[in-house]
């Protein structure tokens, strides 16, 4: 009988964890594709496409079709846990994380978009307008 409550118990976690994954399923990825036209929703590519979420999954979005859409991953990745793509300067989704809908605050830090003498990414940070340090 303590076997069969356990069964019925991890069924029942599994169920509930598995609702609030990052896991999009197979039903949703082509609501989403045939809904967005097979194409990046910032640049229009049609490659190296990507099911992204609108409001970061780490700040509390899901994956229902309403807040997942497609990227390219050069898009995505310039996203990762924000509202803008860095590489087009287009918004592209909500960032709940901030509770800000603008692309940056004057107060707020962010790290250098620039590169070093040795192309890597500058390690300071930043809160001018441009997204670069002072000696960037």
């Amino acid at each position: 009988m303590n076997k069969k409550y356990l069964i019925l118990t991890l069924l029942l976690f599994s169920v509930c964890c598995f609702s609030q994954s990052r896991y999009v399923s197979q039903t949703t990825k082509k609501i989403v594709y045939t809904r967005d036209g097979g194409i990046c929703q910032c640049c229009g590519s049609s490659y190296s496409l990507e099911y992204d979420h609108i409001t970061p999954f780490s700040c509390g979005g899901n994956s229902s079709s309403s807040n997942i859409q497609l990227l390219c991953r050069q898009c995505n990745r310039s996203k990762s846990n924000s509202c803008y793509c860095k590489v087009h300067d287009k918004r592209v989704g909500t960032n709940c994380c901030d509770g800000k809908s603008t692309k940056r605050s004057s107060t707020s830090s962010s790290q250098c978009g620039g590169t070093t003498k040795k192309g890597n990414r500058c390690k300071k940070m930043t809160t001018n307008s441009n997204g670069r340090c002072h000696l960037h």
